[in-house]
């Protein structure tokens, strides 16, 4: 039995536990060679630069004629697919991203001002562009968000003779920290509030999620005057993550991963995690955030029996793939962002 002490004078923390169990299968993880898992999954792929639909505005994060920090390949940019289905349909990722872009998606009727960065999974080996990019932000711009997608550098190595590392140099850390200043030196241009800007990340992108948000400087040298802006998330959603709890540990211990820091200036954060997640281990979430609450960071977490990895907005016959939308509605009007 879990024991676990929430009191704490200057913090809110809320844990919901969902034991469900649910007569559906667990839904398909990404890659499993990104993710560190045993075995590949069957993809295709080919030659191209993403591109979004017309209803998306893509723009670079760094000046064309600056030199940035080059991903782990000096392959072109490359666009695929998944063939292992999610709620039966195929997810589709990018990968050998150099230049780095932020896609905006203005907010479907009325504005609330506020905006969210997506940061989409895929092991730090690819972006899962469509199943935890795309398809979130056709979800928050029906809320009067703007929906920002970020297509961040890739492929970073997390694993060195099969034990888990941080890069010296985290590429996809700057790129969230760039697209949150230029987001909030452009506030009035994309009309949105800069005092209303949070991220929602899935598995990696969680892990992301959870670096910018703790990340007391820039990662980066200063290029231009949107470099002044803050590069701190409002606040932070983050479903199934990785790369956080100490996978070395014991499992009887909630220990972090040595590379994570935890600034008590981090953000209100929000936590959605499956006990049966077979790529990302719940204690990820459960590790991170009660580290947050130690510290007097606002954190709500929301685990559920079942529901596996990498489901997305894609509904299986698992009750968090379903109720997970509505926690995340229910929270940002608690923070007063809806």
């Amino acid at each position: 039995m879990w024991l676990l002490d929430l009191a704490h004078p200057a913090a809110r923390f809320v844990l919901t536990l969902v034991l469900l169990v649910s007569a559906g299968g667990v839904a398909a993880g990404q890659a499993s060679e990104a993710s560190g898992a045993q075995g590949k999954v069957e993809k295709v792929s080919r030659p191209m630069v993403w591109e979004p639909g017309p209803e998306g505005n893509q723009v670079p994060l760094w000046p064309e004629d600056l030199a940035i920090e080059q991903p782990e390949s000096d392959r072109p940019e490359e666009v695929g697919t998944v063939l292992k289905q999610i709620a039966g349909r195929p997810w589709s990722f990018v990968t050998y991203v150099s230049r780095p872009t932020m896609t905006i998606y203005p907010p479907k009727g009325q504005n609330t001002g506020a905006a969210i960065l997506v940061l989409p999974g895929g092991g730090y080996a690819a972006v899962a562009i469509d199943l935890e990019g795309t398809e979130i932000c056709d979800w928050i711009t029906t809320q009067g968000l703007t929906c920002i997608l970020l297509k961040y550098r890739v492929p970073q190595a997390w694993r060195h003779d099969h034990v888990e590392a941080a890069p010296k140099e985290q590429l996809p850390l700057q790129d969230a920290q760039r697209a949150l200043c230029l987001l909030r030196s452009r506030a009035a241009l994309y009309g949105i509030d800069p005092h209303k800007i949070g991220v929602i990340g899935f598995s990696a992108g969680a892990h992301l999620a959870a670096a910018v948000s703790n990340a007391e400087e820039l990662e980066y040298k200063p290029v231009d005057e949107a470099d002044r802006e803050p590069s701190r998330p409002d606040f932070a959603i983050l479903l199934y993550p990785g790369h956080l709890w100490d996978e070395t540990s014991p499992k009887t211990s909630l220990q972090l991963s040595p590379w994570v820091e935890i600034s008590a200036a981090a953000p209100p954060t929000l936590l959605i995690h499956s006990m049966n997640d077979s790529v990302d281990n719940v204690r990820h979430s459960m590790a991170y955030g009660l580290a947050l609450n130690d510290v007097g960071v606002p954190v709500e977490m929301h685990l559920y029996a079942e529901g596996g990895h990498a489901f997305g907005l894609r509904q299986t016959s698992d009750p968090i793939t379903a109720e997970w939308p509505g926690l995340v509605e229910t929270w940002l009007q608690s923070l007063e962002v809806l």
